[in-house]
């Protein structure tokens, strides 16, 4: 195997939310620790971010898909040329994507899966337009092999912590259970800002809830956030991922038949679903008692969102956010992502079977020179 060197690696990563293209000049090293460098978020132009939206809405027919692949890939590489144009090219870029679908179902057609996933931002288009070589669509592997293609995530978070439930909140959350006793696992637990986000938009006209305020000027409703407990997700058993495509436009509009009549109480009580649902989940599917608790992505800033979960938490549980851990909770994906890339790039193996329910560890990643 070639000897492994340090890679300065531009990650590149739009979740769920779809807020931004999270970009951020690495250096990974050997022992598999990343070093950000400088991160910056690059938001999409106004018409490009309302086609992404039609395409989740499955407003878009296959000639919009296909010349939205090809645009978003631009869009992708204006944001590592802002980085190229500061710091000079990386050894590669390392690229997640935009999910516009996940399937992590096994729905049969004339004997054969459908599960899958589509990721786009094509890569040749990156390749082109920034001249590097681009490493990109990690989750296809993983489906290939029997998995959900998700969380992807577990296998940084497994290199960097230790004995620490590892929780992401971005749209949707998602947790890693690392533990020396355990094998590493971890799983989607359910809605993070996606339902918030969009009832903000919906009756406050804005993009989300800055800093928790408009959930804290409400008073959560019990009886709804019971009955949202309710949804079978919560009660499935790990390995499983969510995404848009259950939490979808749809779902939010059939919940909110039943929702609190004051638009400050919805947020509110959307804010507790997404901290009871984490705790929740701790409670039925982590085997063992845990002391620390590490948040990241965009849900750590949400003040309201973290009170709520520090109440439903055990109170000797040390609730701390990435940072305290020299990691950044904005661009912690854009890091996990580059050295995913990394990986690819030695042909290590980077997946998690425990976390993804695949049958084997592989190697994730396609290559573009």
């Amino acid at each position: 195997m070639e000897e492994k060197e340090v890679k300065k690696v531009i990650g590149l990563m739009s979740g769920t939310s779809c807020d931004s293209i999270d970009a951020g000049l690495c250096e990974v090293y050997p022992d598999m620790s990343v070093k950000l460098i400088k991160g910056i978020n690059y938001f999409y132009p106004e018409h490009i971010r309302e086609k992404i939206f039609s395409a989740f809405r499955n407003e878009i027919d296959i000639k919009d898909l296909c010349g939205l692949n090809f645009a978003v890939g631009t869009c992708f590489a204006n944001a590592a040329n802002i980085l190229i144009e500061e710091f000079g090219k990386p050894d590669f870029i390392s690229s997640h994507g935009q999910t516009i679908y996940h399937y992590p179902f096994d729905t049969m057609l004339d004997n054969i899966s459908l599960k899958s996933t589509l990721q786009i931002g094509e890569s040749s288009v990156i390749s082109a337009q920034t001249g590097c070589m681009v490493i990109s669509n990690f989750r296809e592997k993983d489906i290939a092999y029997g998995g959900q293609g998700a969380p992807l995530v577990c296998f940084a978070d497994e290199k960097w912590f230790k004995n620490s439930l590892v929780q992401n909140i971005g749209g949707i959350s998602n947790v890693t259970v690392v533990s020396d006793e355990y094998d590493t696992f971890g799983f989607d637990t359910g809605p993070g800002n996606i339902m918030i986000d969009y009832c903000t938009q919906k009756f406050f006209g804005k993009k989300f809830d800055k800093d928790g305020e408009i959930a804290a000027e409400g008073i959560v409703s019990e009886s709804w956030l019971n009955c949202l407990l309710e949804d079978e997700y919560y009660f499935l058993n790990p390995p499983k991922t969510t995404g848009r495509e259950y939490f979808s436009n749809k779902y939010i509009e059939n919940i909110l038949r039943t929702a609190p009549s004051e638009p400050q109480d919805i947020i509110a009580t959307l804010t507790a679903l997404t901290a009871k649902t984490i705790a929740q989940a701790y409670e039925r599917f982590v085997p063992f008692r845990y002391d620390n608790v590490i948040i990241g992505g965009g849900g750590a800033y949400n003040k309201t969102l973290m009170k709520f979960l520090r109440n439903y938490l055990p109170k000797y549980v040390q609730l701390k956010t990435h940072d305290d851990y020299g990691i950044s909770n904005n661009f912690k994906e854009v890091m996990a992502f580059a050295l995913l890339g990394y990986c690819t790039y030695y042909n290590i193996p980077n997946n998690l079977p425990f976390c993804t329910g695949a049958v084997k560890r592989t190697v994730l990643g396609k290559i573009t020179y």
